[in-house]
């Protein structure tokens, strides 16, 4: 179980960052104008556009309590099951789907809206596969 935790925190830590910094999806507008936003660079869009308190929201849910999440697992796994992290883990993990979500409600409404035509690119998958291992180690270090 250790083996398949030490395996698991460096995935979902490497994916997490690629999930942030590779571009989500692709936005063709017009047959000729693209966009592909990495995670970061919408924030940083929404902020420039002086949506921040939107942008604040989204950096919180997509990027903090999803970092924090990783943090207090790594934290835990090198202290041993000694410290006290797991309730604040277990507050954190409550809300580390809504993030995943948002991506899917904005890859929705660019598709039925009919101004653009959105695909999936590598970050989508790279930040699936981190909340995806975040979750089975959070799982896994609640159990030991």
């Amino acid at each position: 179980m250790r083996f398949f935790l030490a395996l698991l925190l460096p995935v979902s830590t490497f994916s997490f960052a690629l999930g942030l910094t590779q571009p989500l999806m692709r936005f063709e507008r017009l047959y000729f104008l693209e966009d592909r936003p990495s995670l970061i660079e919408m924030i940083q869009g929404l902020w420039l556009e002086g949506d921040a308190l939107l942008a604040t929201i989204v950096a919180l849910f997509s990027i903090g309590f999803p970092a924090l999440k990783i943090l207090l697992i790594h934290y835990e796994v090198l202290t041993g099951g000694k410290s006290r992290s797991l309730a604040l883990l277990s507050m954190v993990s409550k809300w580390s789907m809504l993030d995943v979500m948002l991506v899917a409600l904005v890859l929705f409404a660019a598709k039925t809206s009919g101004l653009a035509a959105a695909a999936i690119l590598p970050g989508l998958w790279f930040y699936a596969a981190a909340t995806i291992s975040t979750a089975i180690a959070a799982s896994l270090c609640a159990r030991t």
